[in-house]
């Protein structure tokens, strides 16, 4: 079916908002999306009608134990988790990261080993970095390819030992777009015998996602990346985190999930969260019936979802080539990541760039003077500027469009570009 992007875009409403009579074009995803009106409705239908504590004998109490539990259930399909018990919510991946490595460094012992990647986002590389500081592990680095921007997994296995206990590393990075083989990554961990950690915040707005595919032990992701609120997501295994002693207070539950939950959540966020993973069934339901097939071992909204997810990605990878080849036609652009336009399936839209004389902030801002949003520097992407050679002169201008971006925003993107002083 073709892809009905004018339906699309008008379940949200901030794409047809203007300054000073001029549209707003948000290329700026990769740090958060809009959202449909119908997380907006959920979220204050929550605020305004279901807000208690939870496990209370009144009304509004048991409304709000359907809110968490559907919100459970949302993403456990959203991730084809085996349970929605595996399901933990915490304020950001950051924070769930941080709090969940005090657990699992229990399991470690001075000399043990964790692998962490040169293409990660810092909070899936400094919390456990933190980690090997102060119980003496060995920390040691998974490097990219400057030139293709991609891993070469033989690498891998020359720094698994018999002492790893830990492999961390995202499924598409937030600065260059690649989409990491985390499969065959988890596999080789667990070969062995260590556990793996996978930061899906930027691959899961992209990507379908099953962990059980996947075969790794965590994986987390953030909700206000795929077009929902402020709200992070961690599953992970039931035999791992049934093996770990949670960080909580005393009348905090012990039963997992909720024993990793530290204090009251957003109930108004997880009411977003199934709302958010709602639309995307939505979109599988009314537009990816060629695409369902593919996922044809799920039912329901588990197959809705991913077939939404195959059939976003489509349209994404023709509005990346479209970006791609128009920076490349611009003199003085480098563009950070992969450009070939038979390898856009292991990239996401996501695109940064530098440009040889006009340095990433002034690009930025003279783009926001054209109510075009982007982001420039590092992008907490520490180690991956660091490779590349750009975090001391500024990072790049990063670029992220999504589905409900058009073709004809990308022109006035590069138009944009061209009028550039310098560029």
């Amino acid at each position: 079916m073709q892809y009905d992007l004018e339906s699309v875009r008008m379940q949200f409403p901030a794409l047809a908002m203007s300054d000073n009579g001029v549209r707003r074009i948000y290329l700026d995803n990769p740090a958060g999306t809009q959202v449909p009106q119908s997380v907006a409705d959920a979220m204050s239908d929550c605020l305004l009608h279901k807000s208690a504590n939870l496990g209370g004998y009144f009304a509004s109490s048991k409304d709000a134990d359907q809110v968490i539990a559907g919100a459970r259930a949302a993403m456990a399909d959203f991730l084809n988790a085996p349970s929605d018990d595996e399901i933990i919510f915490g304020q950001n991946m950051t924070t769930l990261t941080l709090h969940l490595s005090r657990s699992v460094g229990r399991l470690m012992q001075a000399g043990d080993e964790i692998i962490l990647s040169r293409m990660d986002h810092d909070a899936n590389v400094w919390p456990w970095v933190l980690m090997a500081r102060d119980l003496d592990l060995e920390v040691k680095w998974l490097s990219f390819d400057k030139s293709t921007f991609e891993f070469d997994l033989d690498d891998l296995d020359e720094l698994l030992t018999d002492r790893t206990r830990l492999v961390c590393v995202g499924g598409a990075s937030n600065l260059t777009g690649t989409i990491n083989d985390i499969t065959t990554i988890c596999e080789k961990a667990r070969a062995a015998g260590a556990l793996s950690y996978i930061d899906a915040v930027q691959s899961a707005p992209h990507l379908a996602t099953d962990v059980q595919q996947i075969g790794c032990d965590f994986l987390v992701c953030s909700a206000y990346k795929f077009f929902g609120p402020h709200q992070g997501i961690l599953w992970g295994r039931r035999e791992v985190l049934e093996s770990l002693e949670p960080y909580k207070v005393r009348p905090a539950y012990d039963e997992i999930p909720w024993c990793f939950e530290t204090g009251t959540q957003s109930h108004e966020g997880c009411a977003g969260v199934t709302a958010a993973v709602d639309y995307f069934a939505w979109i599988g339901d009314s537009m990816a019936a060629d695409h369902m097939a593919d996922w044809g071992h799920l039912s329901g909204r588990r197959q809705a979802l991913h077939a939404a997810m195959d059939f976003l990605f489509e349209y994404e990878k023709s509005i990346a080539e479209h970006l791609l080849q128009g920076l490349a036609a611009i003199d003085g652009v480098t563009v950070h990541g992969i450009t070939s336009s038979d390898a856009l399936d292991r990239r996401v839209p996501t695109v940064s760039f530098t440009h040889a004389s006009v340095a990433p902030d002034t690009i930025a801002k003279a783009l926001a003077e054209n109510n075009i949003f982007v982001w420039s520097g590092h992008n907490y992407a520490v180690e991956v500027a660091q490779t590349l050679g750009i975090y001391e002169s500024g990072g790049g201008v990063r670029i992220g469009p999504v589905h409900y971006n058009s073709h004809a925003e990308i022109d006035e993107l590069l138009d944009a570009l061209a009028t550039i002083p310098g560029g």
